[in-house]
């Protein structure tokens, strides 16, 4: 059975099928090349799946605003297949960052086809994106990306750097997520403002509403990973925990935890010492203290205040399907 953030997301996509599909051919056209390489990791990609959601928020936030494309230069669709290669750029970096060997429930493209073919179709797809923000020809369109895309990457930095470290704080795991996941939501949501021309009240709106979307979507995320089966989290139960990651559940757990839990969290998270028992410790100790709760109340407030944020905008069927997808982001663990 689909779960509600599901529900919510087919219903946008389907409220925006024609957009979505010349996004779809955009990106096929784009990820072409005469270098063969190149077209079968992408069509491996593609094969994947995934929600496509940072550009169907592209083409929703355009389409709020009132934005309506001619026959001819359809903007929002072009910005939205952009917001979709920097997306997938990331992805194809982190994967071989994180020796990952899943993605989205298959083989990741570094496991298929190697490291040095993922780093290298992942420059691919960021030259990809930049061409289409200079085809658009907006400097303030190509601010927001091209200051996103480095934002995505200070905060990978930032997150290797508090890798393994338990004297982490909350703000800065905050600052983490805000880097690697919600600023490209943010940008996707703006651009599609930008393109209809509204004034910058609707602009900020929706940066803000992309913003808090994105930091309930990875604190969800991050939750899934102590509390989800494989089929339903796309990649191996535990990621985080075998790699050290400092999240929100480790860092409620450790916080709560007695002395003897915490020595535990020192040994299998600061020194690396792990045995295939120790994450289903992990797990019962996040268990016991609530982690996977705390991260979900944070999660609940980042999504309200998502919902919020598109209260300027008149009352609309398009409004309250990216209100819901809002809701239903952290219910995917409710």
């Amino acid at each position: 059975m689909a779960d509600g953030s599901e529900v919510a997301l087919r219903d946008l996509a389907e409220y925006l099928a024609d957009d979505m599909a010349a996004c779809n051919r955009a990106i096929v056209e784009r990820m072409d090349s005469p270098v063969a390489l190149i077209p079968q990791l992408a069509a491996h990609l593609v094969a994947a799946g995934g929600k496509r959601l940072r550009p169907l928020l592209t083409l929703a936030s355009a389409r709020l605003c009132g934005y309506e494309p001619d026959a001819t230069h359809q903007r929002h669709v072009a910005l939205a297949a952009c917001v979709e290669f920097i997306h997938t750029a990331t992805l194809l970096h982190d994967d071989v960052v994180d020796e990952s060997s899943l993605r989205r429930g298959m083989a990741s493209a570094n496991a298929v086809f190697g490291n040095k073919a993922s780093v290298l179709v992942g420059d691919f797809l960021f030259a990809r994106s930049f061409q289409l923000m200079t085809d658009d020809g907006s400097l303030k369109v190509m601010n927001i990306l091209s200051s996103a895309s480095a934002t995505i990457a200070e905060g990978e930095v930032l997150q290797m750097s508090t890798q393994n470290d338990l004297s982490t704080r909350i703000d800065q795991y905050l600052e983490v997520i805000h880097g690697k996941t919600a600023a490209l939501f943010a940008a996707a949501c703006r651009v599609g403002a930008v393109v209809a021309g509204q004034g910058e009240a609707d602009e900020r709106a929706l940066e803000s509403y992309g913003t808090n979307l994105g930091m309930a979507f990875q604190l969800v995320d991050d939750a899934l990973d102590y509390a989800a089966d494989q089929a339903r989290l796309g990649k191996t139960v535990g990621d985080d925990f075998r790699e050290g990651k400092i999240t929100l559940p480790v860092l409620a757990a450790y916080a709560a935890g007695s002395a003897e839990d915490r020595t535990f969290w020192q040994r299998v998270i600061e020194e690396s010492e792990q045995t295939p028992e120790d994450l289903d410790h992990a797990l019962r100790l996040i268990e016991q203290t609530g982690a996977i709760r705390i991260t979900l109340d944070r999660a609940t407030e980042y999504a309200d205040a998502a919902r919020e944020a598109l209260s300027i905008f008149p009352p609309s069927r398009l409004r309250q399907m990216l209100q819901d997808t809002a809701s239903y982001t952290v219910n995917r663990l409710r």
